[in-house]
């Protein structure tokens, strides 16, 4: 690959499971879903955006959706430190560590 070729990376992004105790439920057109993922993106300014996904609450094969992640300290804190682990573990695989 060409030095010279312009590289627009638009974002980064890290898939979390979200751990037992921190799941919650949220309703989205009458059904409950559970969330389990979270998708942690590193934006091109540098900022951090989050979102959770999850499956029907009553099981089955329903749709993944997403879902805001609630402003709540401990999710935060998930947040960090996985954006940190990733952070480490790239470092690690480039030899920067």
């Amino acid at each position: 690959m060409s030095s010279d070729l312009a590289i627009d990376v638009s974002a980064l992004a890290v898939n979390v499971t979200i751990p037992e105790g921190l799941r919650w439920t949220d309703t989205r057109r009458g059904e409950e879903f559970t969330l389990t993922t979270l998708n942690i993106r590193l934006l091109p300014d540098g900022s951090i955006a989050a979102k959770a996904y999850g499956r029907p609450t009553g099981g089955g094969r329903g749709t993944y959706v997403s879902f805001p992640v609630p402003d709540r300290p401990e999710l935060l804190a998930l947040v960090d430190q996985a954006a940190n682990r990733a952070s480490a573990l790239w470092a690690a695989h480039r030899g920067l560590s």
